[in-house]
This record gives C-alpha cells, structure tokens and sequence, in this order.
C-alpha cells in the first residue's frame, strides 16, 4: 500500500512505543520481545498517535530538527513498518 500525505496512522494494539531508561532509547514491545529503536526511528514511532496524519509528523519532525527535510526518510521508514505490521491506517 502506497502511504499519503494525508494518512492517520496508529500502532497496532500488539506493539508498543516506550522510552526504555536502561537502554537509553525508544523500543517497540510486543509479544516475542522488543524491538531498539534509533533515535530517528524513536522520533517517528513516538509521534504515531492515531490522530497526526503524516504530513503531521514530518512536520513536527522537521520543525525538532531546525527545518530539516525528512520527508523521504519517514515515508520510507513507515513504509517500512507498516509492511512489517507494527502500524495501520486509523
């Protein structure tokens, strides 16, 4: 499935984004384990709320990092995980 713009994306109920002190980064729980996230992965799976659109997020993102342009690495990062079922069209 092709990602757009104006797509609201959550995570799937089985998974879950946390800040994991001892690791000192975000993870992706679910049931067979966890998943260390990067700092840009954790910077994108934190802002998948159900509610931001894509868009959203790539705004958000690149207003955090001084007016990067990120739009090609988080599409291609949501597509990413979306093909390997951690998110889902809201």
């Amino acid at each position: 499935m092709k990602l757009e713009n104006e797509t609201i994306l959550e995570i799937v109920p089985t998974f879950r984004v946390q800040w994991e002190e001892v690791q000192d980064c975000y993870v992706v729980l679910y049931p067979e384990g966890m998943v260390k996230l990067s700092q840009s992965a954790g910077e994108i799976m934190k802002r998948i709320d159900g509610k931001k659109t894509i868009i959203d997020i790539i705004n958000d993102i690149s207003a955090t990092f001084e007016g990067a342009d990120v739009t090609e690495d988080v599409m291609k990062f949501l597509e990413v995980v979306y093909g390997n079922g951690w998110i889902r069209n809201k």
